[in-house]
């Protein structure tokens, strides 16, 4: 990767996490009210931070959303950290990581019991309307037998919520070397530890896959074009396929607003409807000076603003970099300093890890940040019941 190269990933990388943050605090206060009410309150759409009366929240207030999106990209960057053991890229690590999430909805701070820095952040320790579909998913794995669970195992269940997808974009974020293929299958495979319903995982693909295209050059329209010939390859993409065919005619019609996604699109309460609205208001809105219309957009409407704006703002953040974010959202967001860790950590370990690594073995300072946790029995249904290759090895 050549340092121009490197310098414009990178600021994808903060984009996406920073943008989906933003995104998910100005649809959380209002995830939960009709479009008529938003629209009485906000005639142009939320555009600012407010606050969340019902639960207490201040302007700005993170949920579930960028919480999950937290641990997914500390769980890539610690089973990177794991590949020094000889070991394949595992994605079942990050099954590791959504459990230490769990934490930080049933107890009162860290433990003490866990290792690596993040779950030590005691500001994540509080419920953010967390799906249920996650936690009862993470608790079963949790409680199963034997008493270490099968990290890697697929979730048991028919949901299609959009708990897998709104959490997944980091997967978008891999280096090229990590090809689209790889990337939309893997982003399946994390979202299908809670989520069992086939929409579910393709649409958490789907997205993932989106947004790596547009990481390496494609504009929204291309990286479309090529996910949605990758999701037509596997079976049960219809409903996918469809969403994200209407969200792409939906916005080519012009006319956007509440109503055009309530009547075309749906509410977002399901993994592809939550897809599909986000890419919509991304088509509608697609320029870095357009960012807070097409979040707007994302936001207002009856459904669920948190997710489909913090896709919305996932996508955009990637596509533009972070200077198109709106520079008075980004600076009052809550988690700013640690989503930007993460970002820059991530880039850290995909590019210079052999400087981090070193010749010291596993008790570099960088392995203790991160350590590269062993998993115990582990299956991988994405790979056959193995673990899965390094997609960079020749």
């Amino acid at each position: 990767m050549t340092r121009a190269a490197e310098e414009t990933w990178r600021a994808r990388v903060r984009g996406c996490l920073l943008g989906g943050a933003i995104g998910d605090a100005l649809g959380g206060p209002v995830e939960f009210q009709d479009s008529a009410t938003i629209l009485a309150k906000h005639p142009d759409g939320v555009r600012d931070f407010v606050a969340g009366s019902d639960a207490g929240w201040p302007p700005g207030t993170i949920t579930d959303d960028t919480q999950m999106t937290l641990f997914t990209i500390e769980g890539l960057i610690r089973a990177s950290v794991r590949t020094d053991r000889g070991l394949g890229f595992t994605v079942a690590v990050l099954q590791h990581a959504y459990d230490r999430w769990l934490d930080t909805q049933t107890l009162p701070g860290p433990s003490g019991e866990r290792d690596g820095w993040l779950q030590a952040e005691q500001w994540l320790y509080v419920r953010r309307a967390p799906g249920r579909t996650c936690l009862n998913a993470l608790m079963s794995a949790r409680n199963g037998q034997p008493k270490i669970p099968q990290f890697g195992d697929q979730a048991i269940n028919d949901s299609k919520g959009c708990g897998g997808v709104m959490r997944v974009a980091p997967f978008g974020l891999m280096p090229a070397i990590y090809g689209t293929e790889w990337v939309f299958d893997s982003a399946a495979t994390a979202a299908g530890y809670t989520h069992g319903h086939p929409t579910g995982k393709l649409a958490s693909g789907a997205l993932a896959a989106i947004i790596h295209e547009v990481c390496n050059g494609a504009d929204l329209d291309a990286a479309l074009d090529t996910t949605m010939a990758m999701l037509a390859q596997h079976e049960g993409h219809e409903e996918t396929s469809t969403a994200l065919a209407a969200a792409r005619r939906t916005a080519a019609a012009g006319n956007h607003g509440p109503a055009t996604i309530e009547q075309q699109l749906g509410g977002g309460w399901v993994a592809e409807e939550a897809l599909a609205i986000a890419v919509y208001a991304a088509l509608a809105y697609p320029e870095p000076e357009q960012f807070l219309d097409a979040l707007a957009l994302a936001v207002t409407h009856t459904g669920d603003s948190d997710s489909t704006g913090a896709i919305c703002g996932n996508i955009l953040g990637a596509l533009h970099g972070e200077t198109a974010l709106p520079a008075e959202l980004v600076f009052t967001v809550e988690g700013r300093s640690v989503l930007l860790q993460l970002a820059d950590d991530f880039a850290l370990e995909f590019v210079s890890n052999r400087r981090l690594h070193g010749d010291y073995g596993p008790h570099t300072s960088w392995r203790l940040r991160y350590p590269g946790w062993w998993i115990k029995a582990l299956r991988s249904t994405a790979c056959g019941g193995r673990r899965c290759a390094d997609p960079t090895s020749p």
